[in-house]
């Protein structure tokens, strides 16, 4: 009988390691298959962190007990190795050094929710949206990309273009301004606290709100720098779509009801992403100078999207950060959705992640410097 229980036990893992391994190899296959005709596939990105991690396990396991079947894990890993070296960095953890080294430009990009509170008043939103900008304010960044910035010029509303300039010391600023009501601006912001030489924007084709490109020509020292910042599709769940996902997570509700509407906006928001990073990857291609992308791309790092965008560049965190690096509080732990990217031009000299709970989104800080 225990043989039997034995055989049994090793049949069950083999399926299951299998049946792993199969779909961790269609989820490499993502940054190369244009989510606009593969979008059933693209869904799988969403898990290829714990796919990655139970073919790591199975890995253990076999090894202990049946090492051969360990090849079932490993090969994967070894074909899906692009999809791989995105997902982890490999740094000694460090402390970040706010005393900025000679000739580095230190870049912040920050999706702050509009800040939390739009109406002026002394609530808790409030609060936050005070702990955030002092949070800006100890970076002392020489270029501020911030996404989803709100700004008002009625009185009841907070006036954050005039507060940031004057609060957080820059001189220099480009605002999408993106209207949503009489005197209510909403959309990208690149701040700088060096002169902007040029500026511009690309809106994407809108298939809800509103989300554009911006780029800033800066001038540092004797150099010409462009800085990008964006704000990519985003799933658009509401409130009673995160209840839905809790309800799925502790089998409250039915499974199928509850998932419908969660998959479709899933495929409509990698679908857009698609053809809005296809749109980036043709502006990019035209870059005068050097440049710098920041942003909120929506997405994972074995996504389309990163892979069509990022496309030889330099990820902040990769080469200076350490572990999952999760940007997004919400849904998932391996969210890693926001980045800071820039051109072999340049050495990423150190990177830093804020976990703060102040927005949905942490902040990223890296210092970079131009190669001579």
């Amino acid at each position: 009988m225990p043989r039997t229980y034995r055989w049994f036990a090793e049949r069950l893992f083999l399926s299951l390691n299998i049946i792993v391994a199969v779909v961790f190899l269609l989820a490499s296959l993502i940054p190369f298959l244009n989510p606009q005709d593969w979008w059933f596939i693209s869904l799988l990105g969403l898990g290829f962190a714990p796919l990655f991690f139970a073919l790591v396990l199975f890995i253990l396991f076999w090894l202990i007990f049946k090492p051969r079947y360990a090849l079932i894990s490993i090969v994967p890993l070894l074909i899906g190795w692009q999809s791989v070296v995105v997902l982890l960095a490999f740094n000694a953890p460090g402390q970040f050094n706010y005393q900025k080294p000679a000739g580095a430009i230190r870049v912040a990009s920050w999706n702050v929710a509009r800040f939390t509170e739009w109406k002026r008043n002394n609530n808790k939103g409030s609060q936050t949206r005070l702990k955030m900008f002092d949070l800006l304010k100890e970076q002392e960044a020489d270029v501020l990309c911030l996404q989803e910035f709100f700004h008002s010029t009625d009185t009841i509303y907070y006036n954050n273009l005039t507060e940031v300039m004057g609060e957080l010391g820059y001189s220099y600023y480009y605002f999408s301004r993106d209207s949503i009501g009489s005197e209510r601006f909403i959309g990208q912001a690149i701040f700088s606290r060096h002169p902007i030489l040029d500026s511009g924007l690309v809106r994407y084709p809108r298939p809800g709100q509103p989300e554009s490109l911006l780029f800033t020509d800066i001038k540092i020292n004797q150099d010409t720098i462009r800085f990008y910042t964006t704000h990519l599709q985003s799933v658009q769940f509401r409130k009673d779509d995160f209840q839905n996902v809790e309800e799925i997570k502790s089998r409250d509700d039915s499974l199928i009801e509850n998932s419908r509407n969660i998959f479709a906006k899933l495929k409509r928001g990698i679908v857009f992403r698609a053809r809005q990073a296809n749109i980036v990857r043709d502006l990019l291609g035209n870059a005068p100078y050097p440049y710098v992308f920041t942003g909120d791309f929506n997405d994972v790092p074995n996504s389309y999207a990163y892979f069509t965008i990022r496309n030889g560049m330099q990820d902040a965190f990769l080469e200076k950060g350490f572990g999952i690096g999760r940007t997004y509080s919400a849904l998932a732990p391996t969210l890693r959705i926001d980045y800071i990217l820039a051109t072999q031009d340049f050495n990423v000299q150190q990177f830093n992640r804020h976990v703060k709970e102040y927005s949905d989104h942490y902040l990223l800080v890296a210092d970079l410097q131009l190669k001579k």
